[in-house]
């Protein structure tokens, strides 16, 4: 029986084995790098490799990215860890710290829309004969585009 070997940390992949580990799209690790989110090396023939410690970077933009931060906001997280390695357990804890009111946002937001979705949401479209009663004379056209009643309690709106 052959002895099996086990990589160490500095254990290169190719993006097709880092696509597929990861259950990324090259292309997405392409963009990803071209963001700034993670980095390759490139073999004498050009081809992407990323560290095998790769695949914890690209499962933190993933669980960041559906928390609904936006890549610029997972950029700067992960510029603030040491480039040397990935996020560990306290990395994460102190980071996602930070988005717990952004999250406790969006929930109440997905609430609220949950709890409103047989009646107008303030679309300003007066498709609905209810609109009259809920945006009479299209009162939430001046307050901007979009679902405006949607938007109540967002920051900046």
């Amino acid at each position: 029986m052959a002895e099996e070997t086990i990589p160490n940390k500095d254990h290169w992949l190719s993006i097709g084995e880092t696509a597929s580990r990861s259950g990324v799209a090259a292309s997405a690790l392409r963009f990803y790098e071209d963001q700034g989110l993670i980095t390759s090396r490139r073999t004498s023939g050009n081809q992407r490799q990323y560290l095998r410690s790769t695949l914890r970077r690209i499962a933190f933009v993933q669980a960041a990215q559906r928390v609904g931060l936006a890549l610029s906001e997972i950029k700067a997280a992960l510029d603030s860890l040491p480039e040397d390695r990935t996020p560990t357990r306290a990395d994460w804890s102190r980071l996602s710290k930070s988005w717990r009111g952004r999250l406790d946002h969006r929930i109440a937001e997905l609430e609220r829309l949950r709890d409103d979705l047989d009646s107008c949401i303030g679309c300003g479209c007066l498709s609905l004969q209810r609109c009259n009663l809920y945006n009479k004379n299209d009162r939430l056209a001046e307050r901007g585009p979009g679902a405006r009643l949607l938007n109540v309690g967002i920051p900046g709106e």
